[in-house]
């Protein structure tokens, strides 16, 4: 880690976008920062015309980013050794994992880890169509990314109940924002832990941020109650639920 990291300057793609474009494109706009900055070192936003907000936090944090300080217009955000998130509108599904592992936020890639089977059975239902590329998932095939818990740790198990609680609240707000057709909270630890403790996998009761949410299995190569084939099986479920209420118009 940087000691004294200096204030890294907003890029070019940030500078336009406070003036032209979206707030909905800010989350895409400080995954790619995330990419390029190294662990520690600061990022000045400025969002110009804009106020900072509740919204806006959970944007960087979401982005893998805590908050040093804010102001009326802007704030100065610390990277953090986590994964961003990466989400847009008009997701066609919106996959939700517990927390990133130590080697995807080296990587920048969701369940990016070798053994984790979620690329491999994603590939074969058909929901993706790259192999470990979170961004074309989400700019060609509508699935976006998120964690419950943006603290990475070698197993679930090292997480405990506030972090899921406040993981929890965070994607619901997210949801209701971007709106995407469907959920899918990969790992039953999260969901039964702040949710339905008797939660088992499938369409679920509850709906997130009006939304409905589809549950399964971890993915890790550790779960080895769930074989690759089960895994494709209910990666192919989620995006049947999610295709039911999408709306390509949206995109």
């Amino acid at each position: 880690m940087t000691s004294d990291p200096a204030v890294d300057p907003p890029t070019s793609e940030l500078d336009r976008l406070r003036h032209d474009g979206p707030e909905t494109r800010l989350p895409m706009a400080l995954a790619q920062r995330h990419r390029a900055m190294p662990t520690d070192s600061l990022l000045q936003l400025d969002l110009a015309d804009a106020n900072w907000s509740a919204r806006h936090e959970d944007i960087a944090v979401g982005a893998g980013f805590t908050i040093e300080s804010t102001s009326a217009a802007g704030a100065t955000l610390r990277r953090r050794h986590t994964l961003a998130d990466t989400v847009a509108t008009g997701m066609r599904l919106l996959i939700c994992g517990l927390n990133p592992s130590p080697y995807s936020a080296e990587v920048g890639i969701g369940f990016g880890r070798p053994g984790n089977r979620f690329w491999p059975a994603a590939l074969a239902a058909g929901l993706v169509s790259a192999d470990r590329d979170p961004v074309h998932a989400l700019e060609v095939d509508g699935v976006g990314m998120t964690d419950l818990a943006k603290r990475p740790t070698r197993t679930a198990a090292e997480l405990d109940d506030d972090e899921y609680r406040n993981g929890l609240a965070r994607v619901e707000r997210l949801t209701v924002w971007l709106a995407p057709a469907a959920i899918c909270a990969v790992g039953l630890a999260g969901w039964r832990a702040v949710v339905d403790r008797r939660a088992t996998a499938g369409v679920q009761d509850r709906w997130l941020g009006g939304r409905p949410v589809y549950l399964m299995p971890s993915t890790s190569g550790l779960n080895a109650h769930a074989r690759l084939a089960d895994l494709t099986e209910h990666l192919g479920a989620a995006m049947n639920l999610a295709d039911r209420s999408f709306d390509p118009g949206r995109r």
